[in-house]
């Protein structure tokens, strides 16, 4: 590699985004516990490098899946007498055949070619890119309705809740405690009437015991994992003594995507699946199968080696085309865990069990912008971390932070402290509403920037450097992302701090708290009280967003003699319809804006109601 060479990639890492010198497995890991930046591997591995140069960008694919390492040392120019160093980059895998594949061009060409290669992302239904509340401990019918009610009665938008293992009957997949969730879809429509979804975990691992529906039914099909004399692998799940669905025979895919259906009977609007790295308790030699495990592996037939890897893609295939047959007219949400090389056509993910703590705040933003430029654009992390209880000031910065990310979610484990705003008091519920009221502001432009990462490739959370890799101070900001093409966030990611230090990328940016322009690339010094975190708007930025009235169109005004635009998808519900892409000019004509709305028939007035910012 170039001396002045970067690493990216490599799947979901907490020490990121930039990958230091260093050796990273390429194996699916349950941690086990919380984990922090310099725990790895973790759930989601993938042998997708970026490396960012000045002779150029490419992504780089080892397409296998096996067990291996990627071990990375960086250049160093001018060392030891005016040379440079090349830095360098070794792959080792534990077998099967290996091909690479190679992408070059600028950043946004490589991503596009990458989901030509694998898939174009899922589009999300557009509530999914409003907020979620989940909690490992809701319990019953009762607390969901006391969190709802709190939302609803401290005038704080919520979306959605997810339900963890603990509303299942004896933590067996697929089943309702029905003691404590008595009448599930009855409380599913309240909510919806609400304008709330819910939610459900789904785990892979069955419980091996006659009388379980899912067990017995499995068992009928041939569904489960053999060891090598061909007796199902049995290890431990939540329920006890487990089998494993073998994801990798598209017989089993068929019969547990048809097991959603009574998920939707039961009210459910999305899923999200966990343990399916996938996850024993019981020791194999590791908290995973055995490697000596049988698998279909489509029909070749092999063993868990080839197959673990992709065991999380897998299960969130079956789930996502089982969905697409049960409700043909709903855009699925699922997000699972565990995956691989092209699991964004099924879905996203979520950072699994982040640490409570600053490094924590820090690894959650690694593992996002790592993600999305593996070709994954949709992930997020549990706000506030998994465990532990956060101080109100770090509560308070997560939650910012979580306003901009794609998947906006407080999680927590069962005996983590608690997640809701209020908890935190009226200070931080202050500053909550007001982040939460502007992510509801700024959906319109969640919702393009989906319909663009489907169509283009391209993530909506992006590294500073994206349009820039050629500005080397850029490729080593780690604490700042750009959100689109129009947004530049700079969140808080340290205690006790109310002015930050943000670097910019070149062109004119506005301060959108102050609409105080600076001139790029530079490095200004912002304030970072606790009622913000400090995003700036690109010049000539046009933005989709939610006013008084109604949708329309902020427009961050271009520098004199400038223009600027941009490309807004609008919202036609949660359908599968993909409507028209609609391109936006803005001109600089002294202190007038003139925005049009481009065809190929010529120009013609925005089809929005048009806000002009920047202009003093």
């Amino acid at each position: 590699m170039a001396a002045d060479a970067r690493f990216f990639g490599l799947g979901g890492r907490a020490s990121g985004p930039r990958l230091r010198d260093g050796t990273y497995r390429l194996w699916n890991t349950d941690p086990g516990g919380a984990f922090g930046p310099g725990d790895d591997p973790l759930y989601v591995t993938m042998p997708v490098q970026l490396v960012v140069a000045d002779a150029g960008t490419h992504l780089v694919f080892h397409d296998t899946t096996w067990d291996g390492t990627v071990l990375l040392r960086e250049g160093e120019e001018g060392a030891g007498s005016g040379h440079d160093r090349p830095g360098h980059c070794e792959l080792r895998m534990d077998g099967g055949p290996l091909r690479c594949w190679v992408m070059v061009g600028a950043p946004s060409r490589v991503l596009h070619t990458w989901a030509a290669l694998t898939g174009a992302p899922a589009l999300p239904p557009s509530w999914a890119l409003g907020h979620h509340h989940a909690r490992w401990g809701f319990g019953s019918e009762q607390e969901v309705r006391r969190i709802v009610a709190g939302y609803q009665e401290r005038d704080l938008p919520l979306d959605a809740v997810h339900l963890d293992i603990d509303h299942y009957d004896d933590h067996q997949v697929f089943t309702v405690d029905r003691e404590r969730f008595p009448k599930l879809p009855v409380l599913a429509e309240e909510l919806r009437r609400d304008g709330v979804r819910l939610v459900s975990i789904v785990d892979p691992a069955v419980k091996a015991a006659a009388g379980n529906a899912v067990y017995d039914g499995g068992a009928a099909v041939d569904a489960f994992v053999r060891d090598a004399s061909g007796r199902p692998v049995r290890g431990v799940g939540w329920a006890g003594e487990a089998v494993y669905p073998d994801f990798t025979d598209p017989r089993v895919r068929a019969w547990w995507g048809g097991l959603y259906e009574e998920r939707l009977a039961e009210g459910f609007a999305g899923f999200w699946h966990g343990m399916n790295e996938p996850v024993s308790f019981n020791a194999f030699g590791e908290p995973t199968l055995p490697r000596s495990a049988r698998h279909a592996l489509e029909g070749r037939g092999g063993d868990h080696r080839e197959a673990h890897n992709v065991y999380g893609l897998c299960m969130a295939k079956a789930g996502y085309e089982g969905l697409r047959e049960l409700a043909p007219e709903e855009r699925p949400f699922l997000f699972s865990r565990s995956g691989w090389a092209g699991m964004q056509r099924y879905g996203g993910t979520w950072s699994g069990d982040v640490a409570t703590g600053w490094p924590g705040l820090r690894a959650s933003l690694s593992l996002v912008l790592g993600l999305g430029l593996c070709g994954v654009p949709y992930s997020g992390p549990d706000i506030g971390g998994f465990d532990g209880s956060p101080s109100p000031e770090l509560y308070l910065r997560w939650f910012q932070l979580g306003a901009y990310l794609p998947l906006f979610r407080t999680h927590a484990g069962l005996r983590a402290g608690r997640r809701e705003p209020w908890e935190f008091g009226p200070e931080v519920l202050e500053h909550a509403r007001a982040a939460l009221l502007e992510r509801r502001r700024l959906l319109p432009y969640f919702v393009t920037l989906a319909h663009l990462a489907r169509r283009t490739g391209a993530p909506y959370v992006r590294p500073a450097w994206w349009g820039a890799p050629e500005d080397r101070a850029l490729r080593d900001c780690e604490d700042a992302f750009l959100l689109g093409d129009g947004l530049l966030v700079a969140p808080v990611l340290e205690p006790g701090a109310d002015r930050r230090t943000v670097r910019l990328p070149r062109g004119r940016w506005y301060d959108t708290a102050t609409e105080r322009a600076y001139e790029g690339p530079a490095q200004v010094v912002v304030a970072a009280s606790p009622a913000r975190i400090p995003v700036f708007a690109r010049a000539g930025a046009v933005l989709p967003v939610r006013g008084a009235e109604g949708p329309e169109l902020e427009v961050w005004a271009p520098a004199p003699g400038r223009t600027g635009g941009g490309l807004v998808v609008p919202d036609a519900g949660d359908g599968l319809a993909e409507p028209e892409l609609e391109r936006y000019v803005a001109r600089r004509q002294g202190r007038t804006v003139v925005v049009t709305r481009e065809t190929e028939d010529g120009s013609s007035p925005p089809a929005w109601p048009v806000r002009v910012r920047g202009l003093g």
